[in-house]
């Protein structure tokens, strides 16, 4: 009943594996249902891109535990493979724990985990490494090892037996070759717009996966979960009269989405507008809200910058309907964005703030309102995730804009963050709305207060 693809560390191969056995269930003419565990856009980008289905992301955090089984039993039953992608290490959680972790997922989930072992400068001592994560928690099971940037054939043989020593399966040995390399930013890997010549490489992946990998063997192990073909609960579809569209900013710079969130808006009647704030247009004028996602505006500041019609747009929405922004999204309504070079570019100026680029802040938060905003009210508490490089200087309030909410997290003291008034949410924190109903509660009360 399908498994968990997880690694001993980050940049091992997870994601690499992921897309050979998409192409290669493509190449067979099967559909494949991927997950993704937390709250990573851009791996998810990457493996949607090649199975031509949304990649749901499992969050044990953000979502809860009955949220997650129901997700993945339904969605991961509907078609004829399924598997989930593990994040970072496998039992890497929040700070030095396991809490949210590959690991914990799998138990909960109850699925066998395939790890993927960058091989380059490893010989017998890769026991020692299987055996330890093999041992660390004997209520996992783990199925077997893929391995990754092997670099001989002699390589190879020492290492299959040192596999055999263990009694450990080897699903495959995958080469170091430059057909599998995957590009990345920063933040990650690159997002799926940026891959080139994707057809072309998913040509290759699908003859790498039949060569290098244990196809007979993965075609048992990625067999889905029974489906029980019902509505999943978390996405409610309420009849009513309401039919009020929103935009969502979507297009190279602002790309950081939940599949949900499309979902949930178009099942209680919001259906969604796709504006594309690169492109220099107005917001739509059926639009009677506006999502801004996070992304990468730094990169594109600017392009933006000399967008004057999409900017002036969002002032003139700003005074009349609710905007939700969250990370490159409240970038994009500041004074100003310094890109990568340092160069400062003029954008909204909508919220009093500039953004340059700082350290990077990562982890999951405890959010507790102090203002209210289009989708929260006083004292709302919420778990949202925050990973950005780019830092808010200057920033000041004012009787038109409020401090958003207290931030709390693993190492971290609580701070004051983000922007409101009664139309507009910023915030550095990605929120996951399909499994907090409040949110859209609040929202779908906010458009209607301005219709």
């Amino acid at each position: 009943m399908a498994c968990v693809i997880s690694a001993i560390s980050s940049n091992s191969g997870k994601t690499l594996l992921s897309l050979l056995l998409i192409s290669w269930l493509k190449s067979i003419n099967k559909t494949v249902q991927t997950f993704k565990v937390g709250p990573d856009y851009l791996d998810p980008q990457q493996l949607t891109a090649v199975s031509k289905k949304a990649c749901r992301n499992l969050d044990l955090v953000l979502s809860g535990e009955s949220w997650v089984k129901e997700n993945f039993n339904h969605y991961g039953g509907l078609t004829d493979y399924s598997f989930v992608e593990g994040v970072m290490g496998l039992f890497d959680g929040i700070g030095s724990s396991s809490k949210g972790s590959t690991a914990e997922l799998a138990k909960v989930l109850n699925l066998p985990v395939v790890l993927i072992v960058d091989a380059r400068g490893k010989a017998a001592s890769l026991a020692a490494l299987i055996k330890g994560f093999r041992e660390h928690d004997k209520e996992l099971k783990i199925a077997g090892v893929v391995l990754n940037n092997v670099q001989t054939p002699r390589h190879e043989k020492i290492l299959f037996e040192v596999l055999d020593q263990i009694n450990i399966k080897s699903f495959g040995s995958l080469p170091l070759c430059k057909d599998l390399y995957l590009p990345a930013r920063d933040l990650g890997l690159a997002p799926a717009h940026e891959i080139l010549d994707l057809d072309i490489k998913v040509k290759k992946w699908t003859s790498i996966a039949k060569d290098y990998l244990d196809i007979e063997s993965f075609r048992k192990l990625l067999l889905p979960p029974e489906s029980n073909n019902k509505t999943v609960s978390f996405l409610p579809k309420k009849e009513s009269g309401f039919m009020h569209p929103i935009a969502i900013a979507e297009d190279e710079a602002f790309h950081f989405r939940y599949q949900e969130t499309k979902e949930l808006l178009e099942d209680n009647g919001m259906p969604t507008i796709t504006w594309k704030p690169l492109e220099n247009e107005l917001i739509p004028k059926e639009a009677r809200g506006l999502i801004i996602p996070g992304g990468f505006p730094e990169q594109h500041a600017h392009q933006l910058s000399n967008s004057r019609i999409s900017l002036n747009s969002i002032k003139i929405f700003s005074k009349k309907y609710p905007i939700y922004a969250e990370c490159g999204g409240m970038m994009l309504l500041g004074e100003s964005i310094f890109d990568i070079e340092g160069r400062e570019y003029s954008m909204a100026g909508i919220l009093p703030f500039k953004a340059k680029k700082g350290n990077l802040k990562i982890g999951y938060r405890e959010a507790t309102s102090k203002n209210k905003s289009p989708i929260t009210t006083l004292g709302s508490k919420l778990i949202g995730h925050e990973f950005h490089r780019w830092e808010i200087i200057n920033e000041r309030y004012n009787s038109k804009i409020n401090p958003l909410w207290d931030l709390k997290g693993w190492n971290m003291e609580i701070k004051n963050e983000g922007f409101c008034n009664h139309l507009i949410h910023a915030s550095w924190v990605h929120l996951h709305w399909a499994s907090s109903p409040l949110i859209l509660e609040n929202w779908k009360r906010s458009v209607m207060n301005k219709v």
